[in-house]
This record gives structure tokens, sequence and C-alpha cells, in this order.
């Protein structure tokens, strides 16, 4: 069984470590912990781990996020993956920091990443983990907030959070989303 895992964010230094980018983070995390690297292809960075025989292949789109859908297709199609297998990690700001959501499907939420994926799949029934960046910014001050860094106090729990987004990963390509939403939904 193979799976694809796309973390979702943008390439560059001026992007690194940015609350837009906490997909990148979350597929590194996972990458670091299985000892695999990154290697650049087309459309965007990939890493092949293996959990208990599923091959998960790690993908952090070079599209920019707006554009994320392009990448999406492609590994798809040349990975031969179904749509059921495909596991999107994206940012929301609807979530407080740190929160960590499973999804079946949805809507993008005005997500420009996912509203891209769902335009270019012609469909939203794709999962996704939704990680909390919060909101904390004034009115009109969205873009600034999620281009911008993570503070002191959300990096005390960073590596926790990350760490669980890996076992919520792990576990949607072993138990499957059902199990794992019930699992991991309620922490």
């Amino acid at each position: 069984m193979k799976y694809l895992i796309v973390g979702l964010g943008n390439i560059g230094p001026e992007y690194h470590e940015t609350r837009h980018n906490i997909g990148f983070m979350a597929v590194d995390a996972l990458a670091k912990t299985a000892g695999a690297t990154f290697n650049d292809g087309r459309y965007g960075f990939t890493a092949t781990i293996s959990v208990k025989g599923r091959q998960l292949v790690l993908l952090k789109p070079s599209t920019f996020m707006n554009l994320s859908g392009n990448a999406v297709r492609y590994w798809m199609q040349k990975e031969n993956i179904p749509l059921e297998n495909v596991l999107i990690v994206v940012d929301d700001l609807a979530l407080p920091f740190g929160t960590l959501r499973l999804k079946g499907k949805g809507s993008d939420a005005g997500h420009n990443g996912l509203k891209h994926i769902a335009a270019t799949l012609g469909t939203q029934n794709y999962a996704r983990l939704r990680f909390g960046i919060g909101n904390d910014f004034p009115r009109g001050g969205q873009i600034d907030f999620v281009l911008g860094h993570f503070t002191d106090e959300d990096w005390k729990t960073m590596d926790e959070r990350l760490k669980t987004a890996g076992e919520i990963i792990k576990s949607f390509c072993l138990a499957g989303i059902d199990i794992t939403m019930n699992q991991f939904n309620k922490k």
C-alpha cells in the first residue's frame, strides 16, 4: 500500500518556519524520525519512508501554496496513488496553535492551497490534517500573520505537536481515517 502525504508550504528561505509552512515542518519532522532525506523532483521535494509495510511518499510542493494542486495531481499519477490514500497537512487559522484535526473531506475554508487542490482534483473529498496556527492578528493582518514566524511560546510545544502530527499521519496509513479521527480528534 502506498500513500501520498503532502505538507503544504512555500519554498524559499523567507518562508522557512513561518506559520503557513507548518505542513512542510510536519513532513520534515516525520522524515527526520525515519532517517529519510528529501530529493528535489518535478513539482516538489519528496522522501519515501516505510511504516509497517506501508510506503509513504512525503511531498513538499515547490509550486508555491496557490498552485499546490499541480504537485498533488502529478505525484498521485506518477506514484499511482488513489485519492483515498492522499493526506494533505495544512495550516489552519480557525484552530488554536497546536490543535490537530483530521478530516476526510471539507471546504477549503479560504485556504488557497486547499482551494487549488480541490479545483485541480475536481473534488473536496480528500483527507486533510489541519494544524492550528491560531489567529491572533488585527483586522486585515491575516497575510502578515500566516507568513510570520511562530512565537517563543509556540516553540515550547512545537516538537511535541509535530511528533503528534507524525503519529496521526502514520495512524491514517495503518488504521484508516475513521479510527484515527476517533483516536486523535478528541485530544
